[in-house]
């Protein structure tokens, strides 16, 4: 397995869900998968070791973006840049909105192909690296914009 292979981290609310993921994940040599149980074993770890993409569920014990705005406001993090993809069964106004105000990166509706999941994570790590984020209690992009086929506007001048 490669060195500079990027760390998925897995925390979903299923335990079936979260072995198929990390199987499917892992036949990719440029990821290293580490599967969670718990936000407190997820959050210890971030504190220890860097998550490139953390993969999360709307209907675990701590909905994704409330595990996002944890995650982001977290100042003991290893690498608080990282990416999130969240999981929903579906998607409406008050989801979106929660998402970008927590810094969640794209959605995914279940259920989805895990080998999608698989092509959306490399996509996300293609990417240029993200800029730390903190939780928002405003919108800090379009409220009609979740950036789950393109790049999130930039300010201007950087």
């Amino acid at each position: 397995m490669a060195s500079n292979a990027a760390v998925v981290a897995i925390l979903v609310s299923n335990p079936a869900l979260s072995a198929l993921l990390a199987a499917t994940l892992a036949s990719s040599p440029a990821l290293r998968i580490r599967p969670f149980e718990s936000q407190l074993a997820l959050t210890t770890y971030m504190r220890l070791a860097p998550v490139d993409v953390l993969v999360c569920d709307f209907e675990g014990e701590t909905p994704a973006d409330q595990l996002a705005r944890d995650l982001r406001a977290d100042g003991k993090l290893e690498r608080p840049s990282f990416r999130v993809i969240a999981l929903a069964a579906r998607i409406d106004a008050a989801l979106k909105t929660a998402s970008v105000q927590a810094g969640i990166d794209e959605i995914i509706v279940k259920p989805m192909s895990p080998r999608y999941l698989l092509e959306r994570v490399l996509s996300q790590l293609s990417r240029r690296p993200p800029p730390p984020r903190r939780p928002s209690p405003t919108l800090q992009w379009p409220a009609n914009v979740i950036p789950l086929f393109g790049q999130a506007p930039q300010p201007q001048g950087h």
